[in-house]
């Protein structure tokens, strides 16, 4: 199985930054829009983060424009949108394409470890989310309807296993 530590990504400040960097830590990675339905898990996410933190926790969000358009912004402007109106504090990254040719490789990785319903690999929309325990390895992905408040029991698990 592939570590998702293997692959690099830009920060949305625009550094390259290693995944080794969150080693160790339980994950949840989210493709994220700031025109979407589901922008207010925003706040959910954010409240994970700040819950389990302290714990070895971390969200990552990967803005995508792929899925209604919902994602215009520039990196400037879905920085300021999340922390202006959600307070976000988790690192977000640059904006990605999650399906199709450029699809970014550490989510062609995590959609391969992790297929979705019927073992389709595409993810469907904004906020799919994987959990990824400290070994870098996918556990668990969640459709966009899972409110991120729905998935303490599971961080917490993996937060003991670490």
């Amino acid at each position: 199985m592939t570590s998702i530590y293997e692959f690099r990504a830009k920060t949305i400040d625009g550094r390259e930054i290693s995944m080794r960097d969150f080693e160790g830590k339980v994950l949840l990675i989210v493709n994220t829009a700031s025109k979407c339905g589901f922008t207010p898990q925003y706040a959910g996410l954010e409240a994970l983060h700040r819950r389990y933190g302290p714990k070895g926790f971390a969200v990552l969000g990967f803005p995508c424009n792929q899925f209604g358009a919902q994602e215009p912004g520039n990196a400037a402007e879905i920085a300021d949108f999340c922390k202006l109106t959600y307070d976000v504090d988790f690192p977000m990254f640059a904006k990605v394409d999650v399906n199709g040719d450029s699809a970014h490789p550490l989510f062609r990785a995590l959609k391969k470890q992790a297929p979705g319903l019927l073992g389709m690999e595409s993810i469907k929309w904004n906020f799919t989310k994987f959990l990824v325990d400290a070994k870098g390895e996918v556990q668990e992905r969640f459709a966009p309807t899972t409110k991120p408040e729905a998935l303490g029991s599971q961080i917490e698990t993996l937060l003991a296993k670490a």
